[in-house]
């Protein structure tokens, strides 16, 4: 029982990120919102591997492609090649200190945007904006905050 109750933890503090990614942020605010999503993601693949996975991202990115209207499946391949990333490196990552963490951050959020634009560009052809990176940045500056975060909620609600 407890086992579904801790990924019912995890679920919500994903779905929670959602709210903040779809949140309407006021005027120039809107360009540096990070993804929300991809770092809570980032969190927990790391913290707890075997309980968030390839599958969990695969399916938040389709709901987050659902949440936010872009095509199909494009927040669901960027994630889920981050996340395999996360699950390869995570038992060295995990000994990294925050700063030296917070540098993988910004690959994996830089590697994620890349995908993204990629992918529109396929759709039809765009016009790369510096406000397109500015989420990259953001994200990177904010994986402190979301790492102490969920990390008391791991720990305050023992979530294994």
């Amino acid at each position: 029982m407890n086992k579904y109750v801790g990924f019912g933890r995890i679920a919500l503090t994903i779905v929670l990120a959602m709210g903040l990614r779809i949140a309407p942020w006021p005027g120039v605010l809107a360009d540096f919102n990070p993804d929300w999503v991809l770092l809570a993601l980032i969190y927990w693949s790391l913290a707890v591997p075997e309980r968030v996975g390839i599958f969990h991202a695969w399916t938040f990115g389709l709901l987050t492609d659902v949440l936010t209207g872009r095509l199909l499946g494009q927040y669901a391949l960027a994630y889920s090649l981050v996340i395999y990333i996360c699950l390869k490196l995570h038992k060295r990552l995990r000994q990294f200190p925050l700063i030296q963490q917070g540098l993988f951050i910004f690959f994996c959020l830089l590697l994620s945007q890349l995908l993204l634009f990629i992918i529109m560009n396929i759709q039809h052809p765009a016009q790369l904006h510096a406000t397109f990176w500015l989420p990259v940045l953001t994200g990177t500056v904010c994986w402190p905050l979301v790492y102490t975060v969920l990390r008391f909620v791991r720990l305050t609600r023992r979530t294994q």
